[in-house]
């Protein structure tokens, strides 16, 4: 260890090392010599310590600050842990003399002893205790590795089975939403008496009303001329007066409830198959399959598909307010992996008001850089003072058991990482803000 290197005293660093479960078997003596064996190394936040399948030559024990790790799996980086001070990292290729598993960046600035591998196997021979250690650390990452990477090769069949509904439902959808117009149009010829002209039309400039018991009273009025209230209440809707219907004949009235009816509940229908053909549209561009790896992406657009597939759950008294900028830059981004960034911190905002509030969702340039910045605001209660420090650690969560894995916060600040950008968070009683800073495209 270089004097240039020495920023923390060798007393200090076997401290350290003593509190980790890895080297709390070893004496003073070996501890010391280990230290004497090793290197400290600074990183600034974003360096590379480790890069996957580059040869192995050494492990590293992590002495501050934190680290992220992440395998590659196709053209994608998948995060597979963050990780601090006294964590072990390049044991696993350390042990065997192969190559590296998976990378590591420093998430923050940090400083690690590199272990060469000459200095790991004086360790070993140190005990059983210490190798015993050793074999359980490398045990429990390859089993974490291999649960992440399962876990994204069952999201990567749930996102082809999205995409292949998508494009069954599709075309059966737009295919309702034209028989429908016909179909109105059908009926519209088949109920007209033969030799009778097409009935007149509603009159024009007729405000709808602006209250259910000016409505009530509308129905009441045109209820004396048609004799049946839900007729009465038809053309209310298509936008009769008591005055315009005054005089005509009781038929023509009925005909013209039953025309009024019939428009109601085609109208209702198409909205709800357009409703399905939104959804189903939002997601075929939310999962961005069959398309390359990064692509460049209008934020603009994932929030409005994310909004689209949060419907139902913004249905229950929350009020949306959409700032979206008219110009912003493009991204270059994993378009499924930032669309589950806004999924992600829209169902938390919508969680933290207990469904019923204002969501702000805004989308502007970033001031300070070339790019753009998103924010998902809530009017909830706030983020108590002790939650905040562990706001993006993966399985903590506030919520019961069963309610949430604690993974969300922790995949948005990942895939914001990968991309990037940065992760901020403002919070006082009564308004909380996620703010998503990304870099624009080149």
């Amino acid at each position: 260890m270089t004097d240039a290197h020495a920023h923390l005293a060798t007393a200090a660093i076997v401290e350290r090392l003593r509190a980790t479960p890895l080297f709390a078997g070893l004496g003073t003596d070996q501890l010391e010599r280990l230290v004497e064996m090793g290197e400290i190394v600074d990183l600034a936040s974003g360096a590379r310590l480790i890069g996957e399948g580059e040869a192995a030559d050494a492990l590293y024990v992590v002495l501050d600050g934190e680290l992220e790790v992440s395998k590659r799996a196709g053209s994608s980086d998948i995060p597979l842990a963050r990780v601090g001070p006294g964590s072990l990292q390049g044991e696993i290729a350390a042990l065997e003399g192969g190559r590296r598993l998976a990378s590591v960046h420093a998430a923050t600035d940090a400083e690690v002893l590199r272990i060469p591998i000459a200095a790991l196997r004086e360790l070993l021979s140190a005990g059983p205790d210490v190798s015993l250690a050793i074999i359980r650390t490398a045990v429990s990452r390859l089993r974490e590795m291999e649960s992440a990477l399962r876990e994204r090769d069952r999201l990567a069949a749930l996102g082809t089975l999205a995409a292949g509904l998508a494009h069954e439902l599709n075309n059966p959808a737009a295919a309702a939403v034209r028989a429908i117009r016909r179909l109105g149009e059908a009926i519209h010829q088949a109920e007209a008496p033969s030799g009778v002209g097409p009935p007149p039309l509603p009159p024009v400039g007729v405000e709808p009303p602006r209250s259910p018991l000016e409505r009530a009273d509308r129905i009441d009025q045109l209820a004396v001329l048609t004799g049946d209230p839900d007729d009465a209440s038809a053309l209310v809707d298509g936008g009769w007066t008591a005055e315009a219907l005054d005089g005509m004949p009781r038929e023509e009235v009925r005909r013209l409830a039953s025309r009024a009816a019939t428009d109601q509940l085609l109208g209702e229908v198409e909205i709800a198959v357009g409703r399905i053909s939104e959804i189903v549209g939002a997601v075929k561009g939310f999962v961005y399959l069959d398309q390359v790896p990064v692509q460049r992406v209008d934020v603009r657009t994932g929030l409005q598909q994310a909004l689209v597939i949060m419907r139902h759950r913004l249905e229950g008294g929350v009020e949306v307010r959409r700032e979206l900028a008219d110009e912003l830059p493009d991204v270059e981004a994993h378009g499924s992996e930032l669309n589950q960034v806004w999924t992600n911190l829209i169902d938390n905002a919508i969680d933290a008001m207990e469904g019923s509030g204002t969501l702000t969702v805004r989308a502007e340039a970033d001031p300070d850089a070339d790019g753009v910045r998103v924010s998902i605001c809530d009017d909830g209660p706030g983020i108590p003072d002790e939650v905040r420090p562990h706001l993006f650690e993966p399985f903590y969560t506030t919520k019961p058991p069963g309610k949430g894995t604690g993974l969300g916060l922790h995949i948005v600040h990942s895939v914001v990482a990968n991309h990037g950008g940065r992760l901020e968070v403002d919070s006082a009683p009564g308004r909380t803000c996620f703010v998503v800073t990304l870099p624009a495209g080149s």
